[in-house]
């Protein structure tokens, strides 16, 4: 009883803390206050602990690594959220992975304690199957390859809706749409034909160039991020092959579960495919990246509470 409550605290000032780091996250990319980021690194820290410290609780109560369940699994993607916004401060400040990265823990932090009956949220025996050394590898892996590919395509979603933002208005009412690697060329021929004012032209031109060296950034960052999960997704597929031959006696049975990680996993090399061919260039890869983002849901949560195949929780039906 007693670490049943010291878990429900931990989670909930882990979820307190996302929140008010999403608030103050959302402030600082309109103001850039150096005094929030160091804020916001120390809060992150302390849910970031609180979270591991209701693993570690987890653990020694179940004696098993806490994956066990949809609540401990939702818990852990929202850990590997805090150690991802941990991890942007080193080398780069980047303020937009961790402007997705808080909402995101908040979410899933939101999601896990509120939506979800009390009865899923208490631990579980493992069933003979999951009693595996590969529990650990397969499902953490799984994990992390999740939260750092939704972290990649929810980038390449905002570096979209920067893309098509009509940055200014010619005179005449003609519009201006930023091109990510021919910027210049918004300033075509029919521009110069107009009788134009040199201070707007030279506005429009310079917010053509801001609004290029964002996307540029959101694009080198989107495909770090989606390049280190689609690592982790390998290897978790993998891990879990073997596994299932282990347990059920086949490497593959096309479960909903393994069907929709194939999926997923074939549209993010789809998108790393187009990073590396010339060919393809501007949005996209990026509208490869984004579709990541919906799979990755329907393979976690979705085929998981329908309560279809071997990999469910059976919540809905």
């Amino acid at each position: 009883m007693m670490y049943t409550r010291i878990e429900y605290i931990l989670v909930h000032i882990s979820f307190l803390i996302f929140f008010l780091v999403t608030v103050l996250d959302l402030i600082n990319l309109l103001y850039q206050i150096d005094k929030l980021d160091q804020f916001n690194r120390n809060s992150i820290t302390i849910a970031f602990l609180c979270t591991t410290g209701f693993l570690v609780i987890r653990f020694f109560q179940t004696g098993h690594l806490p994956l066990g369940n949809l609540y401990e699994s939702l818990i852990f993607l929202a850990w590997s959220f805090s150690l991802l916004y941990f991890i942007s401060y080193v080398k780069d400040q980047n303020r937009l992975a961790r402007a997705v990265l808080a909402p995101s823990g908040t979410f899933i932090n939101a999601f896990a304690n509120l939506i979800l009956p009390q009865e899923m949220q208490h631990s579980t025996t493992l069933v003979p199957a999951s009693q595996s050394h590969w529990l650990m590898m397969h499902v953490s892996a799984t994990l992390i390859s999740y939260a750092t590919s939704l972290c990649g395509s929810l980038l390449a979603i905002v570096l979209l809706s920067i893309f098509f933002t009509e940055v200014g208005s010619y005179p005449g009412g003609s519009k201006c749409k930023t091109n990510m690697y021919y910027i210049f060329l918004s300033t075509n021929y029919e521009f110069f034909k107009k009788e134009i004012d040199v201070q707007d032209y030279f506005y429009l031109l310079f917010a053509n160039a801001q609004k290029c060296q964002l996307i540029n950034y959101l694009d080198k960052w989107t495909y770090r991020t989606i390049t280190l999960g689609f690592s982790f997704l390998t290897i978790g597929i993998l891990s879990g092959s073997v596994w299932a031959n282990e347990a059920w006696g086949s490497f593959w049975s096309w479960d909903p579960k393994e069907t929709w990680a194939l999926i997923t996993w074939l549209i993010y090399a789809i998108y790393l495919h187009t990073k590396i061919d010339e060919r393809w260039r501007g949005e996209v890869p990026a509208v490869a990246a984004s579709t990541g983002f919906f799979l990755i849901w329907i393979c976690f949560l979705g085929v998981n509470l329908l309560g279809v195949g071997l990999h469910n929780y059976g919540w809905l039906i």
